[in-house]
């Protein structure tokens, strides 16, 4: 049988504050630490902050672009996979990853945080989208979760993708 490194995807806009930036730089850090590839949609942001993480400590990026070449590409991603799908390549993300982490984002974070959920992949939550239990089909298995610190989402990541 063949072993495969775990892939953890990060969500998030690609946009975002100096402290959501920092936060997504320590998360990409955790995941190469654990041996983990970074699968992400490849541009600003989050995206790129996750995938500079995730390059100061060695691991490797995979970044699904939207566009129909790799020029959009942030300086982290070491294998850019190009689309040419625009928002389709959300759909891409998710199935690629065994589990998500969100952070903080917008309307594309929550509708790969909805695409995760309906595939059934887990998704652990980091100063993101709020949701309550009323949300959640009750004959559904709980698959979002909410973590405070990056330490605790990779932690947590870690768990539900083995």
């Amino acid at each position: 049988m063949i072993s495969r490194k775990m892939r953890i995807g990060v969500m998030g806009a690609g946009q975002c504050s100096k402290e959501i930036y920092s936060l997504a730089e320590q998360v990409g850090q955790l995941i190469a630490l654990h041996g983990a590839i970074l699968i992400c949609g490849g541009r600003g942001g989050v995206m790129e902050a996750a995938a500079k993480g995730v390059k100061a400590v060695g691991g490797i990026t995979v970044g699904i672009l939207p566009d129909e070449d790799d020029l959009g590409a942030n300086p982290y991603i070491d294998i850019p996979v190009v689309t040419g799908m625009g928002n389709g390549r959300n759909v891409i993300n998710i199935l690629s990853s065994q589990v998500i982490i969100a952070i903080s984002g917008g309307y594309g974070t929550l509708s790969e945080i909805a695409l995760a959920l309906k595939a059934q992949i887990p998704v652990v939550g980091l100063c993101t989208w709020n949701f309550s239990a009323e949300t959640e089909p009750a004959n559904k298995k709980h698959l979002f979760f909410r973590a405070n610190t990056a330490e605790e989402a990779v932690k947590k990541a870690m768990q539900l993708a083995q």
